[in-house]
């Protein structure tokens, strides 16, 4: 079992502690941060996200490895300033790399799903992508290739670099004295997600505050500006994959429909949300105009819809930790990942009921096909679970599906905001 997953099992349950005490220090301020289809559909987010990357489903068209052992010309010793400077070029690279996924049409869509959610909580910290295909980032880190930096040191600081990005998604913590002017605080942070025209395409800093700093991109939070979150172009939908692909598949629409020959190509390089004029005139989108008369998504689930899902939730958690048990996670079998994209279709399942989307039904007989034939690849039992677990899974898939038609049957139009 490698770093990065051996390091979800403590993140993970860290993250989950926190989200509680978040949730309970709100109610007891009276603030409310958090709405339960929009936690199902971060955390669910997070699950597929996880899954993905274990996989390693992407191409790296350079890595930090061969980098090194083409332009290393001296070995930076001792370890400590080593891991301090691969720390500074993780940071400096992340920075531009988020500024690129804000500002670059194409890439935009890798990192809508982090600004997607209408809330700011910490469980919107686990809105990641499962659409980044190219990796390039290595480029960036050719400082420390030049200083043989090993990719080990890499290996483990990645991970927990990403994970110090958590805590400061939160409307519970004001200004932070001294260390706004040095790390990125909640306030900072805030400011990053606000779609207000103040805040737009600020703050783009992962842990140093002082890129943003250094590179003009700065801005404070003001005390009689209040951050309104989401995206310029709200995505309505609780389904985490669907809004992992939603960018890009208006993109590839814009390319198509559009007379102009130029705008067919140009359109994914363009700033973000660029549309050629012909198709923004045929095709108009929603988008928010002005962010303090914005319209959240909201759908009218029952509190019984609301539990189920929170259910089917935890189930899908605790698949993908069991799943990272008994795989061989640098070479996995075609079950495993049959039983990855089983998990996947299982979350875009239960978020698409949350939607009373027409797609539930679909996805959650795809969900039960795949679950038998993993069954029969495992001779009838469910990876070695014996009989009687396998047995529970049969009874599982039957009321899963059975609550979904009953769900859907109830509200199957489509849902409006509110």
């Amino acid at each position: 079992m490698n770093f990065y997953v051996q390091s979800l099992f403590i993140a993970i349950p860290s993250f989950i502690i926190l989200i509680i005490i978040e949730i309970i220090v709100s109610k007891v301020k009276g603030i409310n941060v958090n709405e339960h289809a929009d936690m199902i559909s971060s955390l669910s987010s997070g699950i597929s996200n996880t899954v993905k990357d274990v996989f390693k489903i992407s191409i790296v068209i350079i890595s930090y490895a061969w980098l090194v052992d083409k332009v290393s010309v001296y070995k930076l010793e001792p370890l400590w300033l080593a891991v301090l400077i691969a720390f500074i070029v993780q940071d400096f690279t992340g920075y531009w790399m988020h500024r690129l996924q804000h500002r670059v049409n194409v890439f935009w869509n890798s990192h809508i799903i982090h600004h997607s959610s209408e809330e700011f909580n910490l469980s919107c910290a686990l809105r990641q992508s499962i659409s980044e295909t190219f990796k390039f980032s290595a480029v960036l880190m050719l400082p420390a290739a030049i200083l043989g930096i090993p990719e080990n040191i890499f290996i483990i600081l990645a991970p927990v670099h990403l994970f110090m990005q958590f805590w400061y998604h939160t409307r519970l913590i004001n200004k932070m004295g001294i260390l706004e002017y040095i790390i990125v605080t909640p306030s900072h942070h805030r400011v990053h997600h606000g779609i207000n025209p103040e805040y737009l395409d600020k703050n783009y800093g992962q842990i140093l505050i002082i890129w943003d700093k250094l590179f003009n991109t700065f801005q404070p939070e003001r005390v009689n500006v209040e951050p309104i979150y989401g995206t310029l172009r709200p995505v309505s939908t609780w389904n985490p994959i669907l809004i992992n692909f939603k960018h890009i598949w208006q993109i590839a629409k814009d390319a198509w429909y559009t007379d102009q020959v130029l705008d067919k190509f140009r359109i994914w390089f363009m700033p973000t949300g660029w549309r050629p004029v012909d198709v923004k005139e045929k095709m108009p989108l929603i988008e928010v105009k002005n962010p303090n008369s914005q319209i959240k998504y909201k759908t009218k689930n029952s509190k019984l819809m609301l539990a189920w899902s929170w259910i089917q939730h935890v189930i899908a958690g605790l698949m993908m930790f069991h799943l990272f048990t008994i795989m061989n996670i640098g070479s996995p079998s075609n079950s495993d990942y049959l039983y990855g994209i089983f998990i996947i279709v299982h979350i875009f399942s239960f978020t698409a009921t949350l939607d009373y989307s027409r797609y539930c039904l679909a996805a959650e007989l795809f969900k039960i096909i795949i679950g038998f034939i993993l069954l029969h690849q495992q001779n009838k039992v469910w990876f070695n679970m014996g009989e009687i677990f396998s047995l529970g899974i049969i009874l599982y898939f039957i009321i899963s599906f059975i609550l979904t038609v009953q769900f859907y049957s109830k509200h199957p139009n489509t849902p409006t905001s509110t």
